[in-house]
């Protein structure tokens, strides 16, 4: 019995039965693309707005990129390779123009975005990691308290 177990382990751990659904790899991708969404729409908005909550969050939203990769590597799914404001996904592709856009109009529509992302990105975080393993379950909480901290920052001004 214990050789069994063994076997097990060890092809539990050598061959990735830690597989996961196509459902949660295109969860995993779209939310690497969401939190790319964020810090390329913060990103123009921070040049043209001066108040720093704009880049700081940029820059938080790139560590949130990072964590999402980090799954997508494990879990051998190819990152994608895009450049700032470009987008595998039509919707979001449409949805950083739209908010890049109205975001560049005034100080308090650029605010507002933001806002608008931050509750998007709540969720999306809230829908997907319902049926997420353990370890995306954990990526996901994380994201989602930052996200409930930034949509806080946008309305402090």
């Amino acid at each position: 019995m214990k050789k069994i177990i063994s076997l097990l382990f060890m092809l539990f751990f050598s061959f990735g039965i830690f597989a996961i659904t196509d459902k949660q790899k295109s969860d995993l991708l779209f939310m690497y693309q969401e939190e790319k969404l964020a810090r390329d729409v913060y990103t123009a908005l921070s040049r043209e707005h001066t108040l720093p909550v704009f880049s700081n969050i940029a820059e938080s939203e790139a560590n949130h990129m990072a964590q999402v990769e980090a799954l997508l590597n494990k879990y051998q799914i190819k990152v994608p390779k895009l450049k700032d404001g470009e987008f595998n996904d039509k919707d979001l592709q449409n949805l950083y123009k739209k908010l890049v856009t109205e975001g560049k109009y005034s100080l308090k529509s650029a605010l507002n975005v933001g806002i608008v992302i931050e509750d998007k990105d709540i969720a999306d975080l809230k829908e997907k990691i319902k049926n997420a393993p353990e370890d995306i379950q954990f990526v996901y909480k994380n994201l989602l308290k930052a996200s409930e901290n930034h949509r806080k920052a946008f309305n402090k001004f």
